[in-house]
């Protein structure tokens, strides 16, 4: 059987069972974080038994043995325990464990889960490829319960593949995710590096394993996720060895304290600029979420400038990055208009991707890759020429009918030309007005109103021709879209003349 077939099996079995404990009200995101914790239970059991022979990360007690030798509610408040006890340790393990709480109300059930799945499986036995295919699988179709807000963690993977093969990680070089999500850019990171590189040597091989990922998330239950994802693919301490290579942390909170050859991330969208809080008095305000950092060139509380900046900051001179953005970053005033001078000026900023939309599981979004090199300081600025390729316009993709695949991007990587970006060539012309790929150089940009990025060239057919308009339900989630971002402004705006005073 191959391994692929295999994965697909194991997810759909896993899935299946899913499906048995939703009526039980548990959600796909809870379901796979239960089995987040028991997969890891029993693989640490595994690893202490022949060939490996290792001791135990689990204390005793608290391992799968413990777990298979109860049964009815003995075993539900014993896995309680467990998942208590483990959340206080050091390491991979308290951040696996970290505030975990038993889901899973029916001791029969769960007695199912450990016996029936996951126990019969020698889940060591399968290579790094089938676990984890195994879990993406998982992940994904967890994200594709956009009910439960689980899409915004998860970027389309032909997309991360294709931004990875442009950016051609290395050997020795540390790569950083600062909203990781399930670790999905980490992990195709290194894949890249060890399959284009499969000779190297012990210290290569450790630095991949321990040292060239780092992965920041702010939300508990995701980080657990991407650490299991990590571990799953052989990455990262199985004990207290090292460092995690993931943690739970506010990236924009302060300074980085370590700089990155590579930085690669899809920050969350989302347009909140403010949250209620209850003062001492009882009454409800509006907080403004704005990051102040000295080391930042523009205060903001519009979450995508501030992670621009952020990612500016994580790289090292000569730093390379990949930042997955929404459109507003490429168009608006204030803080944005000064983030985008700065940018062109002490970055080489050269190269946009524009993402079709119906590609993200979060609906109606309009985004983009900006890729930019850091560069030290001088008076003249950086970038010379953005390369711009579109494949937005007159191009639509949905997630169940038309899924956005690797190939779909395979003329931009060509165009890309990773080998040799500085040897690129127009697709566009004069002659060629549908042509997708076309430079503007660095004077061009300063001079167009508020230094804007948001550059459009193809005629757009479906404003020419009904027949081409997209389906109607691609025009109805654009338009839900674009009224709830409206929606989120006049609240702001409201708040805001709430809370000044009157003149």
């Amino acid at each position: 059987m191959t391994g692929n077939n295999h994965s697909q099996q194991i997810v759909q079995k896993l899935w299946n069972y899913c499906n048995v404990l939703r009526d039980d009200g548990l959600s796909y995101g809870d379901y796979v974080e239960q089995l987040t914790f028991l997969l890891f239970l029993k693989m640490a059991h595994e690893q202490t038994e022949p060939p490996w022979r290792r001791t135990s990360l689990i204390p005793e007690g608290l391992d799968w043995p413990s777990l298979m030798a109860r049964d009815g509610s003995e075993l539900e408040s014993h896995y309680r325990r467990v998942l208590e006890e483990l959340g206080k340790e050091p390491g991979m393990l308290g951040i696996i464990f970290r505030k975990a709480q038993n889901k899973i109300q029916d001791p029969a059930k769960l007695r199912r889960l450990v016996v029936d799945l996951i126990d019969r499986e020698q889940w060591m036995m399968l290579d790094a490829d089938v676990k984890g295919d195994a879990y993406e699988g998982l992940l994904e179709k967890n994200a594709q319960d956009t009910k439960g807000g689980a899409g915004q963690y998860f970027t389309p993977r032909p997309l991360i593949r294709a931004i990875v093969d442009v950016m051609r990680p290395t050997p020795g070089e540390t790569i950083c995710d600062p909203a990781c999500g399930t670790g999905g850019f980490l992990l195709a990171a290194h894949d890249y590096i060890a399959n284009h590189n499969p000779n190297l040597d012990s210290d290569q091989k450790r630095h991949l394993r321990m040292e060239a990922l780092r992965g920041v998330d702010i939300v508990d239950g995701v980080v657990r996720l991407c650490a299991m994802n990590l571990l799953l693919h052989g990455i990262g301490p199985t004990s207290t060895e090292g460092e995690p290579p993931v943690v739970k942390d506010d990236s924009l909170n302060a300074t980085p304290s370590r700089q990155f050859d590579l930085v690669l991330t899809n920050p969350p969208f989302g347009r909140k600029s403010s949250v209620l809080v209850v003062s001492a008095e009882g009454e409800q305000e509006r907080e403004a979420l704005t990051v102040v950092r000295e080391d930042f060139w523009a205060t903001t509380s519009n979450k995508q400038l501030n992670f621009v900046q952020h990612v500016y900051t994580l790289l090292k001179m000569n730093g390379r990055a990949a930042i997955v953005v929404p459109d507003n970053v490429l168009f608006e005033g204030g803080a944005g208009e000064t983030v985008r001078r700065k940018l062109l000026q002490q970055c080489d900023v050269h190269t946009l991707l524009r993402l079709p939309t119906g590609i993200f599981y979060a609906q109606g979004v309009k985004a983009n890759v900006l890729f930019f090199d850091r560069k030290p300081g001088r008076e003249q600025p950086w970038t010379s020429t953005l390369w711009i390729y579109d494949l937005r316009t007159n191009i639509h993709f949905t997630l169940k009918t038309n899924p956005l695949q690797r190939s779909d991007l395979d003329d931009f990587v060509r165009c890309f030309n990773p080998e040799n970006r500085h040897d690129r060539a127009p697709t566009w012309s004069p002659d060629n007005p549908d042509g997708r790929w076309r430079a503007f150089s660095y004077e061009e940009l300063i001079q167009r109103d508020k230094a804007s990025l948001d550059i459009v060239w193809l005629k757009d057919e479906s404003l020419e021709d009904s027949a081409n308009l997209p389906d109607p339900d691609v025009i109805a989630e654009e338009i839900v879209e674009d009224l709830r971002a409206a929606l989120e402004e006049f609240e702001t705006i409201q708040a805001d003349l709430a809370a000044s005073p009157e003149e």
